[in-house]
């Protein structure tokens, strides 16, 4: 440094910059390249990586040697960049992970524009560097504005991020239903249907046959609801060709649909679903061999939250000619099957005084006897089936997010519901309590049945990951009823996605990798295949498990113990895909937030 320098005041002590590069660089390996990769530690290589936004600012505070003017000046306009940001960013990624989405993805963008502002900036003069860094950070935030974000993955790891300009699915599917109508135009008043050809009377007709006897008619072909007649995801007396280089399945249709994360209850040519269409919420019906709308019932509700987007969350259930549906936001139906009607409706929110959840209700109804029972937040609600009249109101155990599941153990019938708490069997006829596990966590999926005492649990923690996976065996003495546990497992630790039991072993998702674990000890045996937070039907006949990827393709993987096999897997429909799949015979129904379609699947040869 020069006398001359000193005297000018133009002389300053170069910046230290190679720490907030290092940092930087760490902060987006653990940021970018760990969720991609490695899908099991996105969520903690994230934290870190927003962690590490702290490490940058005490970096540029008390390491960079940067003039003091330039150091507090460059956090101050970030916090508030940010907070200006906030009031103006689209409500999706406002309210997106529970209102830390802009943070979390905020503060690895802000510290890359902090290290690039010094960087690009550092030999310039005092005026330009501030406003290199100013414009990097403004830009950092700014560009924030400009996005929306169609929810995270199920993971939360990832979002769905598109211009704020462009339409979501749900909104060209609207403009298209309008376009529809306005372009549509009656037939003409000419028009007549065609003749019937009358067949030939004969002269001298043949004497009547002997009347043969009656031949009932075969059953029609049924999936009630939510993951089949016993909710327990399992198809049977179905067999597949699993060779789909050889016979790949068909498409017999496509369609939009309206958001929501139903899925379907199908009886002959006739399939129920839940959708959302802008500010109504919708209980469909559809043909099953074209696609084609039969009726629509309509509800002025919406629900929407950022992560997951709008729509119902539940799965009709169909029983004795009716079909009973329950939306996001609590109301409840019973509609004819054929046609729509109403029977009645209830609002099990109003009934119980329960605040609608986070992500809305989720339960699908269970008809069972004379009483269809939902699920209204971790308290069951029972309601007579012929005029909706209520029948009792379980105790309250705080959230939840799984369905009402009838199983019988011990010889009684009783339905079991996962809630915060834990689990509680309750007598299907009065609400009872018969017993109850403690097991506190989040709880989204289904208690699978074991054997006669025994069932599986899971549960999740409250950052939304699964825990793990326990067996409980419940039974029945003269001085009531106990419920202990038998062991608990993390070798599989699904977290919406429900598992599936089969020849002593459990088959469902590790986070976002499918593995199975022993139902003697619940030790894993295998863990393999990376399907994002998808869902799964298990074909019993063949041992094949037939699963969805959160991706939307279809995959078969063998169901056995001895090691991981994919047989096969192919797209199938694009978007976010978290609703359970069905397969009916030959044919298999997926759908998503966007789209549904039908695939018919080649039989196997006997």
């Amino acid at each position: 440094m020069t006398i001359e320098q000193l005297a000018a005041g133009t002389a300053r002590t170069p910046i230290r910059l190679w720490p907030g590069v290092a940092t930087v660089a760490l902060q987006w390996v653990l940021w970018s390249a760990v969720p991609r990769f490695v899908p099991e530690a996105a969520t903690a290589a994230m934290l870190t990586a927003v962690g590490l936004g702290l490490v940058v600012a005490l970096w540029w505070l008390l390491f960079s040697r940067a003039p003091w003017s330039d150091r507090v000046g460059a956090i101050v306009l970030m916090v508030a960049a940010l907070f200006a940001t906030s009031r103006v960013v689209h409500a999706s990624i406002a309210g997106g992970m529970m209102g830390f989405m802009l943070p979390m993805y905020a503060i690895p963008a802000l510290s890359l524009a902090l290290v690039a502002g010094v960087a690009v900036g550092r030999h310039l003069s005092a005026r330009a560097r501030r406003a290199t860094m100013a414009g990097m950070i403004l830009i950092a935030c700014g560009a924030f504005t400009l996005l929306r974000t169609g929810g995270m993955s199920g993971s939360g790891v990832s979002s769905d991020l598109h211009w704020r300009w462009t339409p979501t699915p749900e909104e060209r599917l609207l403009l298209q239903a309008k376009d529809e109508r306005l372009h549509s135009q009656p037939a003409p008043a000419a028009a007549t249907a065609p003749a019937v050809a009358q067949a030939p009377v004969a002269a001298t007709p043949d004497p009547a046959p002997a009347p043969a006897p009656p031949v009932p008619p075969p059953p029609i072909p049924e999936w009630p609801g939510f993951r089949g007649a016993e909710r327990d995801g399992v198809v049977r007396g179905v067999r597949i060709e699993t060779d789909w280089t050889a016979s790949p399945p068909q498409t017999l249709w496509r369609r939009p649909i309206g958001p929501g994360w139903s899925s379907f209850a199908i009886r002959g040519d006739l399939f129920y679903t839940q959708e959302q269409r802008g500010d109504e919420e919708i209980v469909s019906c559809y043909r099953l061999t074209t696609g084609e709308p039969v009726w629509r019932h309509r509800d002025t509700t919406r629900f929407w939250e950022s992560n997951g987007g709008a729509g119902p969350r539940a799965t009709p259930t169909l029983a004795g000619g009716r079909v009973y549906a329950m939306g996001a936001t609590g109301i409840v139906n019973a509609l004819d099957a054929a046609t729509g009607a109403v029977a009645w409706s209830r609002n099990v929110a109003s009934d119980t005084d329960t605040t609608v959840p986070i992500w809305g209700f989720a339960a699908s109804p269970l008809v069972l006897d004379d009483v269809v029972i939902v699920g209204a937040a971790g308290r069951l609600v029972a309601y007579d089936i012929a005029d909706g009249k209520r029948r009792w109101v379980g105790p309250a155990r705080g959230g939840s997010y799984s369905s009402p599941q009838r199983l019988t153990i011990d010889g009684v019938v009783q339905v079991v519901m996962l809630s915060d708490a834990g689990a509680t069997a309750l007598a299907p006829a009065d609400g009872t309590v018969l017993w109850e596990h403690a097991w506190p966590g989040a709880a989204i999926t289904q208690p699978a049945r074991v054997d006669d005492r025994g069932l599986l649990l899971n549960t999740n923690s409250t950052a939304g990951a699964g825990v793990g996976t326990r067996r409980v065996t419940a039974t029945r003495a003269p001085g009531g009823w106990t419920a202990t546990e038998l062991w608990t497992s993390t070798g599989l630790k699904p977290y919406f996605n429900d598992l599936v039991v089969h020849k002593g072993h459990a088959y469902g998702f590790d986070g976002s990798i499918l593995a199975c674990i022993d139902l003697a000890d619940g030790k894993r045996v295998w863990k393999g295949g990376r399907y994002g937070n998808g869902q799964l039907v298990l074909l019993a006949d063949q041992d094949v498990l037939l699963v969805i990827s959160e991706e939307g393709e279809l995959a078969l993987v063998g169901a056995t113990p001895d090691q991981f096999k994919e047989v096969a897997r192919i797209p199938a429909i694009s978007g976010k895909t978290w609703n359970h799949p069905v397969l009916l015979g030959d044919v298999l129904l997926v759908r998503n937030a966007e789209e549904m379609a039908a695939f018919r699947l080649a039989l196997a040869k006997r």
